[in-house]
């Protein structure tokens, strides 16, 4: 596939977003005229299109592969021609196609959303502000997602390291790099515009006013400003637009549509006419038929361990077993390790390979809150919103902590931590939550990374914990500076 600058992006953006086979939304001609409320709502849809596909252009995919496939959650089963290798071994290169596939989309999403909002005044009516406020938001969350892939971690300098290019308009250009503050501070600045726009209580397939606080209470918590994390924490969860799910449900969450999940805050909906199934493909095959995927990226025997530390949790049934002919699990890498497939992609509405992958859930707000709590000194109230959590996962008594029981951790941020691996695995936090605290990546379990397949330590301050610049992008904008290799 060619692939786009953002110097030549402003052209092509709505030939993807107005593919008549994208559902649930779609867009009208790139010569669309934006002069109506149907214009703009229709355009909006295109916005969203831009997340769903076609399928050489899923943005799912891509996000999954640069913030999951790092991470010690997760183990390659062998080697691959696919550049998702590269992004797994921490063995990065500027032609990889994921990141340059991803950026490009990201910006094509992000140029969609400035086509409505340069076209929306403030004011105009309610419905021109909410359309407005959820472009803001995919404008917002596109630029995060970028900054957290190719810039530095925020905690690294104050934000003063390159991030990427900020875009709050359709000009035909070739801008440099902005700094990791400059684009964490527009993407609050978006946010809170974003916020204050939206009115109406749309499900969680669309942008909301809450989905706006839930993201800001992300990005204040990478940024270290706890007391604002906790505090939009707080209103989506005080909002009570959303429940965390009850036990029977959450071991069903990833089946159910976003719109009927009373816990999801905004997810990528996908139907069964969209290009939907490649994320699921990678971590899931039907263990009947064998034929759905291929299972090649499955749960670390790490995150099994950790897991398994007490069986009655419910979060058991997000990992199965993959088993052989006489009921045994298979063994993979080497005959090293067995097989967990991870099912968080799959099975919507039964159909295997078909998801909607959530991108901001309530039980992210109590685990924002949580380690702002614990960063903040009140530690108490960190513990209890972990407690919640597990209580949920349904566990009780000796198994939940007390100040004066840490179950051998060393501190309550290490709890915290802890709980967010087990609860956000597979859905692209665990990177991100290791290096903004400074920590390492370590792998030491059986898995196709590092030299021996075996350990692979990667510390915050490796130039590899962001991905290069990617090399179309480097040759057609001379603004751009690399990232080191």
């Amino acid at each position: 596939m060619k692939i786009i600058s953002i110097k030549i992006m402003a052209c092509l953006i709505l030939i993807s977003s107005c593919n008549k086979d994208l559902q649930p939304y779609d867009s009208k001609s790139d010569e669309m005229a934006l002069a109506t409320l149907s214009d703009l709502e229709t355009a909006t849809m295109g916005t969203y299109a831009g997340m769903i596909g076609p399928a050489s252009e899923t943005f799912t995919w891509y996000y999954t592969i640069l913030s999951e496939y790092p991470s010690d959650n997760v183990a390659l089963a062998s080697s691959s021609t696919n550049h998702m290798l590269q992004a797994y071994d921490y063995n990065h290169f500027a032609g990889m196609n994921c990141t340059t596939q991803f950026w490009r989309i990201s910006y094509k999403i992000i140029h969609s959303a400035n086509r409505v909002i340069e076209k929306i005044e403030d004011g105009a009516s309610p419905e021109t502000d909410q359309l407005k406020g959820e472009n803001l938001f995919l404008r917002a969350m596109c630029h995060f997602n970028l900054v957290r892939a190719f810039g530095r971690p925020y905690t690294q300098d104050s934000g003063n390291n390159p991030g990427v290019v900020i875009k709050d308009n359709t000009a035909n250009d070739l801008p440099a790099r902005n700094s990791v503050k400059e684009v964490y501070d527009f993407v609050i600045n978006d946010l809170l515009k974003a916020a204050e726009l939206m009115s109406v209580n749309k499900d969680s397939r669309f942008a909301s006013k809450e989905a706006a606080y839930a993201l800001l209470s992300r990005v204040f918590l990478y940024m270290e400003d706890n007391e604002n994390s906790a505090f939009y924490a707080t209103k989506v969860i005080d909002s009570e637009r959303y429940q965390l799910a009850g036990a029977e449900l959450y071991k069903k969450y990833f089946t159910v549509v976003p719109e009927q999940n009373p816990e999801t805050i905004f997810a990528v909906r996908h139907t069964i006419s969209d290009p939907y199934g490649i994320v699921g493909i990678m971590f899931y095959n039907d263990p009947v038929t064998r034929a759905t995927g291929y299972a090649q990226m499955s749960a670390s025997l790490t995150y099994v361990n950790l897991l398994d530390k007490y069986p009655q949790d419910i979060r058991h049934s997000f990992i199965e077993p993959l088993l052989d002919a006489n009921g045994n699990i298979e063994v993979l890498y080497g005959g090293l390790t067995p097989c967990y497939m991870v099912n968080k992609y799959n099975k919507q509405e039964g159909i295997v390979n078909l998801n909607s992958p959530v991108y901001l859930r309530l039980a992210e707000m109590y685990l924002n809150r949580a380690e702002a709590n614990a960063k903040i000194g009140n530690e108490q109230a960190a513990l209890d919103d972990v407690n919640k959590i597990r209580m949920r996962a349904g566990l009780s008594g000796a198994a939940l902590y007390t100040t004066n029981d840490l179950k051998g951790l060393n501190s309550i941020l290490e709890v915290v931590l802890q709980e967010r691996r087990l609860e956000l695995a597979f859905e692209g936090h665990r990177v991100y939550d290791l290096f903004r605290n400074n920590l390492p990546m370590i792998r030491n379990y059986p898995g196709y990374h590092g030299l021996d397949h075996l350990h692979q330590t990667v510390q915050p301050t490796d130039n590899s914990v962001v991905f290069l610049i990617p090399e179309y992008e480097m040759n057609n904008n001379p603004n751009l500076t690399p990232n080191p290799l």
